[in-house]
């Protein structure tokens, strides 16, 4: 039986392929386990410095498959206790997510816990939670907002209509819509630039960044500072 997801390392990045193109990349409960196993991988490992997440077919990740709710454990599939954010906060590497395809309620979810998006022309992003009847639960609510702003994300839930790839560009859910053969080169031509830097500063600059999720500005702007001191103090660059 073939995994249902993939992995290959290749000079620091970590190429992850979600791997069930027959149901459109559905999340089920073992695509879960191997996918927060790799991305723990991912953290763990010092030869891998970035990862790239992207669906084999012609879908991203249609979300969970209906066919195993009630079977499946998709909130703890490993019996961790680690859910879907949790795997991907306790990453302090950068992930990004090529979007080959559709990325529908569960599968969106899972793309906008990635550091951020590179979309196929092909992509769209659905957020169908209101139309299925399906409870928000991997970040829906708070992770769209934030990446197009409350109103766009309000018109998005409510109306649960498609975002073409060109709308997500436009509002800023995506950093960049390339042709569909160019976009895992694309992806891994990112990934290959962040490998190429100071990886100690880049991991904490993810941190300061991210920081600002939890603080204020005042706040944020304060760790940063102390953080510079705290360079300052020790660094030693000539």
């Amino acid at each position: 039986m073939e995994k249902t997801v993939l992995l290959d390392v290749t000079e620091g990045v970590a190429l992850i392929t979600l791997n069930r193109p027959d149901r459109h990349n559905s999340i089920c409960q073992d695509l879960l386990v191997h996918l927060y196993d790799y991305l723990d991988e991912v953290a763990q490992s010092p030869e891998i410095r970035v990862a790239v997440i992207t669906g084999n077919g012609k879908s991203f990740c249609s979300g969970i498959d209906l066919s195993v709710i009630g079977k499946d454990n998709l909130l703890d599939p490993r019996g961790d206790g680690k859910d879907m954010p949790d795997v991907f906060s306790a990453c302090n590497k950068p992930i990004l997510g090529a979007i080959n395809g559709n990325a529908i309620t569960g599968g969106f979810e899972l793309a906008l816990n990635c550091d951020f998006l590179i979309a196929s022309e092909n992509a769209r992003f659905i957020d169908s939670h209101a139309k299925v009847g399906i409870h928000p639960g991997w970040g829906m609510t708070q992770l769209l907002q934030q990446s197009v702003g409350q109103r766009m994300a309000k018109q998005m839930s409510f109306t649960c209509r498609p975002l073409s790839a060109a709308d997500a560009f436009a509002c800023g859910l995506v950093n960049e819509v390339v042709p569909h053969p160019e976009l895992v080169p694309r992806a891994l031509e990112i990934a290959r630039d962040i490998c190429s830097v100071n990886q100690e500063i880049l991991i904490k600059i993810k941190g300061l960044i991210e920081k600002r999720n939890e603080v204020s500005v005042k706040q944020a702007l304060q760790y940063e500072r102390e953080g510079f001191q705290e360079f300052v103090r020790t660094a030693r660059l000539f």
